[in-house]
């Protein structure tokens, strides 16, 4: 766990990433409070809180009496949302500092696609 954030939010990051890496598939059951409590060895409160916050997103639902299951189409809102997410951190500063140098668009396209290539 990262001392940096809450754990409840890294909780939920790390259900999220396990949703979009394909390891907890759409319509699957969650992993528990008891069972997240146990593994972290962290308060079954704040692994609830991780997976209320996950429900509250949409990404999770709740079966009464049976547990959370990921809900149809969680992935690709995930997706779209780390997309999002990606582009604010990392393109739009990248495309910023590219007009300040006076590259171009499309230098900065072939930059790219050298760098990807190689790497």
């Amino acid at each position: 766990m990262d001392e940096g954030r809450p754990i409840f939010v890294q909780i939920a990051e790390q259900i999220e990433g396990s949703i979009v890496d394909g390891s907890l598939l759409e319509g699957t059951q969650a992993p528990s409070t008891t069972e997240l409590a146990a593994f972290h060895r962290i308060n079954p409160a704040t692994a609830a809180k991780g997976l209320n916050q996950l429900v509250a997103d949409g990404v999770l639902h709740k079966r009464r009496g049976i547990g959370m299951f990921v809900t149809e189409g969680a992935r690709a809102m995930l997706l779209d949302r780390r997309r999002e997410h990606f582009v604010r951190q990392y393109v739009d500063p990248l495309v910023a500092e590219a007009r300040k140098l006076g590259v171009s668009p499309a230098e900065l396209t072939a930059m790219i696609q050298s760098s990807a290539a190689h790497g």
